[in-house]
């Protein structure tokens, strides 16, 4: 019976190793960036940091592997997790150090204020055509999921486009986007990004997900002109998506 029993236990505890080598993402190089802290009423807001943090570990849950995760922040100081420093050379050799060992493939997170031409980087600016560049340089001919959570984040559809990617933006390119305030916990679509991750079986449904949920809660607080979140999937991707299951440990 004790046989039985050291059998069981050490079975419950390999169960997350277990669904973590059984998930399509464990291979994945992942980058989670927030790339500013200021609110849009120039103060300092914890939102970006807040929605970097808890995507970070609900992406582990969902089955990217912990080791592949690289968060960064304009503040890390402020951090006892201590991400690194948001700058945009730094943000892509990680991505290109961690893709050379995890080959599976790519997904960028970028959580920031954005005008027309790009999103608010630290102290620069990232356009649509440089991290085009970059997620090339950095993850060639391999399935590449970008997130860019930011007003005017539209922009970033087309250059992004391919046909092993996947392009999730919180707003039209011509649309703000909501939730940037001091006392905003997460920008509108980063909080429904983590919400809907807790029920959406693969990227395909998280998405469809997401948007229902932004269009929701700019109704309920009344924000307007709604910002009308955009999905982008490659053809090449599409067909496999929903065979990219999130991987979870069953539920005790």
């Amino acid at each position: 019976m004790r046989g039985l029993a050291g059998v069981v236990l050490a079975f419950a505890l390999a169960l997350p190793s277990l669904v973590l080598a059984a998930s399509p993402f464990a291979d994945w190089a992942v980058v989670v960036v927030a790339a500013d802290n200021q609110a849009h009423g120039g103060g300092v807001t914890e939102a970006f940091d807040n929605a970097r943090r808890d995507v970070s570990t609900q992406l582990a849950t969902m089955g990217f592997s912990p080791s592949n995760i690289s968060q960064f922040s304009v503040q890390p100081e402020k951090y006892a997790s201590r991400p690194k420093k948001t700058d945009l050379r730094g943000v892509y050799e990680q991505l290109k150090a961690t893709s050379g060992t995890a080959k599976a493939g790519c997904l960028l997170y970028f959580t920031s204020h954005g005008e027309p031409r790009g999103i608010t980087f630290g102290e620069g600016r990232l356009s649509p055509a440089l991290l085009a560049a970059m997620i090339e340089g950095a993850c060639p001919g391999r399935p590449v999921i970008a997130v860019i959570s930011a007003c005017f984040s539209g922009v970033f559809v087309d250059p992004l486009a391919g046909p092993q990617r996947m392009v999730m933006t919180a707003a039209r390119p011509d649309r703000s986007s909501f939730g940037c305030g001091e006392s905003d916990r997460y920008p509108y679509f980063d909080e429904c990004f983590l919400r809907t991750t807790a029920t959406a079986r693969d990227f395909m449904a998280l998405a469809s997900g997401t948007k229902a949920c932004v269009s929701a809660k700019e109704i309920e607080t009344k924000a307007e002109p709604p910002s009308e979140p955009q999905v982008w999937i490659g053809g090449g991707l599409r067909p496999i998506l929903p065979l990219y299951a999130f991987a979870r440990p069953p539920t005790p």
